[in-house]
């Protein structure tokens, strides 16, 4: 019996043509969930997201909810989707949100669904707000047009860890066989379970975020001018109506952009990280309209990435790190001029994320406030910033170097609608002492020290070859050392936290979590200088990132970077060894 035609037409085709290899493809192996729940293409078979997977994967989610919360039936779950859609599957974000809300509902859980697309941040503020037990996000943020997501936040407002991805993996197994009616998603329009938090939402979402305007006055009477883009995704609605939550004048929306198209026909790849490729139609539209800054979120809008024209006429796209100083330095100045928090200084916290510059830490010695550093991702910081604010302190702010940041309490994960409006507010406030944004983010390394990073990786499809490359480095000068130096640069430290070795620390072991499943390595140099190696968990890629970390007053730039670079060299060729290895070089 098929209850999805497309998919089953797919899979006919294959059977009729005798195709095992795709088959293999398609049935092969099942979708793993892990800490950042599932991402795949949409299409037919287990190893793709389709309406049998969602349903087979909340099914095993709601089962593990009830086990982990007695009172589910009465608190339930928020589900928000973006605008992702797949004709030949029939697979699309809103579609799966709706037989997600149709299996919680057929167990009596109260389901609160927005009854139209959202930014990805919506959904963790909402199970805050209203004290849900969990949260699920269908997107699949910037990734390629055919992929989808289900992105899964626990009750305390932050994406899960360990070790709920397990459990949840579990689950999902022991409930394959679709329960009855869990094709049936119309049956939730008449049910009393199902709420829409949609209008509750936008008005107090944009209430919350305006306890971070701190300059009314100065942003009703600004004649800067923004452009936003939204690429193709969620944000347009929302970035607006925060502009207007902080008293700006709308900015200009690229039109060709605004709207939601889940083919993303403009941009090759639907992300701003990809810098100025997927920009090209913003800086045409700021020309035209005499803007100076460009903001544009990913198509969840849970990222932001900022251009500015420099006085030259070029254009500058501010990396993740860049706008984590400025945001850092913004946030914190803010809070020390205008707060009303009554909370002492050594209770405020910052966090980032181990690969990410450590500008904050800079910030944060000289100013007497907290840095923590946390593993990559937002998972580690929402969860870490959770913990903190239980114990009473305030975390102003938390980034990641993927053009992630969390300005606003009220959100505990990456929030690109906030940022945005807060960076819009952060200019305007500049330009009244005519400084543009590059101009300050100099004052604030003049003021701290120059934080200069530089981050790449290579593609390697063999785990074999990732294998040895790792335990070569374990054992460098023989069994169980690692490299005193890289080329002309002295090793000062090494943080691996692979095997949760820390050579910083008194007993040798890391603070920070291990993982044996995936390798990272942190290499301290004795010139400032730190880099990491390490392996992504979604693609075959060993990644690395470096920073060089001067002390303030030291402002030769130049010198600074040719530095940098020469590190960069040495890492490259004594720990990676491109030609040994047959590593692919990333290619612009």
């Amino acid at each position: 019996y098929q209850q999805n035609p497309k998919t089953y037409a797919i899979v006919k085709q294959l059977l009729a043509e005798g195709n095992a290899g795709e088959l293999q493809k398609y049935f092969g192996s099942r979708m793993e969930f892990g800490t950042a729940g599932l991402r795949a293409a949409m299409g037919a078979g287990i190893s793709h997201m389709n309406d049998l997977t969602i349903i087979q994967t909340t099914q095993g989610f709601c089962r593990y909810l009830e086990k982990n919360f007695s009172d589910l039936k009465k608190r339930g779950v928020v589900i928000g989707f973006d605008a992702r859609a797949h004709l030949s599957s029939g697979g699309s974000s809103k579609r799966f949100a709706r037989l997600a809300a149709n299996t919680f509902i057929s167990q009596g859980v109260p389901v609160y669904l927005f009854s139209d697309i959202i930014p990805t941040p919506f959904v963790p503020y909402t199970v805050t707000h209203l004290k849900l037990c969990a949260g699920i996000m269908v997107t699949a943020s910037h990734n390629p047009k055919q992929d989808n997501g289900y992105k899964v936040y626990w009750e305390n407002g932050a994406q899960i860890i360990s070790p709920h991805d397990k459990g949840i993996s579990q689950a999902i197994e022991e409930n394959q066989e679709p329960w009855p009616q869990a094709w049936d998603d119309k049956l939730i329009d008449s049910s009393p379970l199902l709420h829409d938090p949609y209008a509750m939402v936008n008005k107090e979402y944009f209430k919350d975020i305006q306890k971070q305007c701190f300059y009314r006055n100065i942003n009703k009477e600004t004649n800067l001018k923004f452009v936003h883009t939204s690429v193709h995704g969620v944000g347009h609605k929302f970035v607006q109506l925060a502009f207007k939550a902080f008293d700006l004048s709308p900015p200009f929306a690229v039109p060709e952009q605004k709207d939601p198209d889940p083919d993303f026909p403009t941009v090759k790849y639907p992300n701003p990280e990809e810098g100025k490729g997927v920009l090209t139609l913003s800086f045409a539209l700021a020309e035209k309209d005499g803007a100076r800054i460009i903001l544009a979120n990913d198509p969840d809008a849970d990222r932001l990435a900022v251009a500015e024209k420099q006085e030259s006429g070029e254009w500058k796209v501010f990396s993740g790190n860049e706008l984590g100083a400025l945001l850092g330095w913004w946030i914190f100045t803010c809070w020390k001029n205008n707060s009303r928090d009554t909370r002492a200084i050594k209770d405020v916290y910052m966090l980032s994320s181990t690969v990410s510059s450590k500008i904050l830490r800079a910030i944060a010695l000289k100013e007497g406030f907290h840095f923590e550093e946390t593993l990559t991702g937002f998972k580690w910081m929402g969860n870490r910033a959770k913990q903190l604010m239980d114990q009473g302190k305030a975390v102003l702010f938390a980034f990641e170097e993927a053009i992630g940041y969390m300005c606003c309490p009220a959100v505990l994960d990456k929030d690109g609608v906030s940022a945005a409006v807060i960076t819009a507010e952060m200019a305007s406030f500049l330009a009244t002492r005519n400084l543009s944004l590059s101009q300050q983010l100099k004052a604030v390394y003049d003021e701290y020290g120059f934080h200069i990073t530089k981050a790449s990786y290579f593609i390697c499809h063999d785990p074999k070859v990732i294998q040895q490359l790792f335990d070569n480095l374990r054992n460098f000068d023989g069994k169980n050392t690692y490299p005193k130096s890289c080329g002309r640069f002295k090793v000062s430290g090494i943080r691996d936290l692979t095997t949760g070795y820390d050579s910083s620390q008194p007993d040798q072991k890391a603070i920070l979590p291990t993982s044996k499943s995936s390798q990272m390595i942190t290499f301290t140099f004795a010139n400032g200088g730190v880099a990491t190696m390490r392996t992504s968990g979604t693609e075959p890629k060993i990644k690395y990132y470096s920073e060089l970390c001067a002390p303030p007053g030291n402002s030769d730039v130049e010198q600074l970077k040719k530095e940098l670079d020469e590190l960069v060299n040495a890492l490259e060729k004594h720990f990676f060894q491109p030609e040994k290895n047959k590593l692919q070089r990333k290619t612009e």
